[in-house]
C-alpha cells in the first residue's frame, strides 16, 4: 500500500494499478499517494506511463487492475500537458478563462497568482509558450484545488523559466496548502521544490526523498549522464567515500 507524509491525510491514494493498452502493459503495480500540503513529483523517461497514472488518478481511465481513493468531495485543478489550440480562434486570455469560471475578478487574481495579471486581454494566439503554461496554470486554479495536478508543466519553456516556474509551484502549495502532483520527465529542475520522487518507468524503479532517488542505481540506470546534474542541487560534503547504493563507506575501508 503506498503510504502518505507522517501525520497528513491522503487526497489521492493509488494503489496496485495495472494498465494494458493493445496488448502492452503501460504500468504495472503502480503506486501513488499525495497528501495534503505535500510536492509529490512523477519523473520517468518517455513511454514510461506518467501521463497514464495521471490519466487514472483523475478517474480519466479506467484501470485494469488496482483500487484508486480519492478524498470525498475533493477538488482537483489539472494543468494538462498539451493544449490544442487554433491560432485563427479570436479568444482572449480572459474568455479563456471564462469557460472554467465566469467571474472576472477571479480569473484576473487567477493570473496573477500564476504570474500573467497582465494577460487578461490578450489574445491566446499572441502569448508566448511559458505565457501559456501559466495562463493554464491559472485556469486550474480557478477550481479552487486541494490538489494541482501538473503534466510537464515547464514544457516549452526555457531553464530560466522553468526554474522560476517550479519556484512558483512550490509558493502555491505553501500559499494554498494545496497538495501537488507533479509529472515531469527530468528530475534535476524539481528537486529543490519537491517532498517525494515516484521514478516510473512502467512500474516503480524507485522512491522517496529527492536526494535519495538522484543516489539511486534504478535511477542512474534510467537517465545515465543525465542523472548527475541533479546531484549539484543539494551541497554535499564529499569527504568520504559511497558504496553503489549510495550509503557512505566507514573510514578505512575505501578498497
Amino acid at each position: 500500500m503506498a503510504t502518505t507524509a507522517p501525520g497528513k491525510a491522503a487526497l489521492v491514494l493509488a494503489s496496485g494499478i495495472h494498465v494494458a493498452l493493445g496488448g502492452r502493459e503501460v504500468l504495472a503495480d503502480v503506486e501513488v499517494a499525495v497528501a495534503d500540503g505535500e510536492i509529490v513529483t512523477l519523473i520517468g523517461p518517455n513511454g514510461a506511463g506518467k501521463t497514464t497514472a495521471v490519466r487514472v488518478i483523475l478517474g480519466l481511465q479506467k484501470a485494469d487492475r488496482g483500487r484508486v481513493y480519492r478524498r470525498p468531495g475533493i477538488s482537483i485543478g489539472y494543468m494538462p500537458q498539451r493544449l490544442s489550440l487554433d491560432p485563427a480562434l479570436p479568444m482572449t486570455v480572459g474568455r479563456f478563462l471564462a469557460l472554467t469560471d465566469s467571474g472576472s475578478g477571479r480569473r484576473k487574481r487567477a493570473l496573477d497568482e500564476a504570474g500573467v495579471g497582465g494577460a487578461l486581454d490578450t489574445p491566446l494566439s499572441d502569448v508566448s509558450g511559458g505565457e501559456l503554461r501559466r495562463v493554464l496554470l491559472a485556469r486550474a486554479l480557478l477550481r479552487d484545488p486541494d490538489l494541482l495536478v501538473l503534466d510537464e508543466p515547464a514544457q516549452g519553456v526555457d531553464v530560466g523559466g522553468q526554474a522560476d516556474l517550479y519556484r512558483l509551484i512550490g509558493r502555491l502549495r505553501e500559499t494554498r496548502g494545496c497538495g501537488v502532483l507533479l509529472v515531469s520527465h527530468d528530475l534535476t529542475m524539481v528537486m529543490a521544490e519537491t517532498d517525494h520522487v515516484i521514478c516510473l518507468n512502467r512500474h516503480v524503479c524507485c522512491a522517496g526523498r529527492p536526494e535519495t532517488v538522484a543516489r539511486d542505481p534504478s535511477y542512474a540506470a534510467l537517465f545515465g549522464e543525465r542523472a548527475a546534474p541533479a546531484f549539484a542541487v543539494y551541497q554535499h560534503r564529499h569527504d568520504h567515500s559511497h558504496h553503489a547504493d549510495g550509503s557512505v563507506v566507514p573510514e578505512g575501508r575505501d578498497g
